[in-house]
């Protein structure tokens, strides 16, 4: 019994390792795009208190190893961050129903081609992948800029000193810290420079005291779902990067678990991801993907079973059921989420450029056209003006850096590369 007991209590702190690992990952999603569309307070604490909530069922779903859903590895599901941008042009230019209303579309479509993803794996080669990631992180890091001038025209000099201090807190935790904490770095940033902005007066803590102390998530809180063509297709081909995404965390840990996947588990992984996106958009909260970060926790605890990310999933639930805890994210200062966010957008791109180290630019020279073109139109056409004189459903699309890299990417492999997937490697 003590043993037992003692199992399940190791279990418990690294299933809590595991949340403090993708917890800060998990609230930017949220906070920058209820930033984006001008959210109360309220509304923002309802949106990362359930986000949390749904991140812990939505681990739940994959962890089982059911006969028609769940991959059954240790996997941490958490929001997507090539969902920020698409959500935040479609929530401000057509409202929140139908930035919703496209997400359970986009959870449906996930569902239904899961059992022919495998099939078509190859429109998705490191060159495509690699291409994209680092476009999420270029794309993404303007807005981290923003937020370090605290989103104002003329940012003041005590913006820009608290911005600072935190990418500083950031990399001197990365230089010298190891192991698990080292793997936290952006959550001890982000709760060093929020210490020290308090000391500066810069903190508001009435949005805690504001908060209820339990609520039950709802479906449709911002209102019904509403549908539209574009907003669907753009979150669609988000969905099928978060995917591929997915793909290798699921690949990755069935390696580090010596648990050996097949096309029906993956389909079930992928149809556990799609029911998850669906219930986001039901309870108006966001997509999820296997977060890489969790990978690397598995691999360095040693404990390659399920049992330590049920914990996790479990401390989720609760902690999304208790608005108080989401409601302590909006305490952090604008510029001091705007440093932490200009480290973790660099990681980001920096990953999709290590992907794109195994491509084989030597022996083909089409990639090094696949990679350029494809980043370079992705940084480009994001937020661009160009497309003013279009209609807004049009301007949509051609806006997303993400979507517009993803679609170069895919067609200029198929163009110059085939399906030959030996091509892009």
């Amino acid at each position: 019994m003590e043993f037992n007991e003692q199992k399940h209590s190791q279990a418990a702190i690294l299933g809590l390792q595991h949340l403090l690992a993708m917890y800060a990952g998990s609230i930017l999603v949220p906070i920058m795009i209820a930033s984006a569309l001008n959210y109360t307070s309220a509304q923002l604490t309802y949106l990362i208190s359930t986000d949390i909530f749904m991140c812990g069922v939505a681990t739940f779903l994959q962890l089982q190893l059911r006969k028609q859903f769940g991959v059954g590895l240790p996997v941490v599901l958490g929001c997507a961050f090539q969902s920020v941008a698409p959500l935040s042009i479609i929530g401000a230019k057509q409202g929140s129903g139908y930035m919703f209303g496209a997400l359970i579309v986009s959870g449906i479509y996930v569902i239904l081609i899961s059992g022919i993803f495998s099939k078509i794996a190859n429109f998705f080669p490191p060159i495509v992948t690699g291409s994209v990631i680092t476009t999420i992180g270029l794309t993404l890091i303007p807005v981290a800029m923003g937020n370090m001038g605290n989103n104002v025209d003329k940012p003041t000099a005590q913006s820009m000193i608290l911005a600072l201090l935190t990418i500083a807190i950031v990399l001197a935790v990365n230089i010298f810290a190891k192991g698990f904490i080292k793997s936290i770095s952006i959550l001890i940033g982000l709760i060093g420079g929020t210490i020290v902005a308090a000391f500066m007066g810069l903190v508001d803590t009435s949005v805690v005291t504001q908060a209820p102390l339990v609520h039950i998530p709802q479906p449709f809180y911002f209102g019904a779902p509403k549908f539209e063509i574009t907003s669907i297709i753009m979150m669609c081909i988000i969905a099928t990067v978060s995917m591929v995404e997915s793909t290798g965390v699921y690949l990755a840990l069935s390696d580090l678990t010596h648990d050996k996947l097949d096309s029906t588990r993956l389909r079930n992984g992928y149809r556990a991801e799609g029911l998850a996106v669906l219930l986001g958009g039901i309870f108006n909260t966001f997509p999820y993907t296997g977060f890489s970060q969790n990978v690397g926790l598995v691999q360095l605890s040693g404990i390659k079973t399920r049992r330590p990310i049920s914990y996790t999933a479990g401390f989720l639930v609760v902690l999304g059921l208790v608005p108080k805890f989401g409601a302590m994210a909006q305490m952090i200062p604008s510029p001091v989420l705007g440093g932490a966010m200009l480290v973790l957008f660099g990681m980001v791109a920096l990953q999709g450029m290590q992907m794109l180290r195994a491509v084989d630019f030597k022996n083909n020279e089409h990639n090094f056209i696949i990679a350029a073109v494809s980043i370079a139109a992705g940084v480009g056409f994001n937020n661009t003006n160009l497309f003013t004189s279009l209609p807004n459903t049009v301007q949509m699309f051609l806006t997303n850096g993400i979507v517009i890299a993803t679609v170069f990417a895919v067609v200029l492999n198929l163009i110059l590369n085939g399906l030959d997937n030996s091509q892009s490697n």
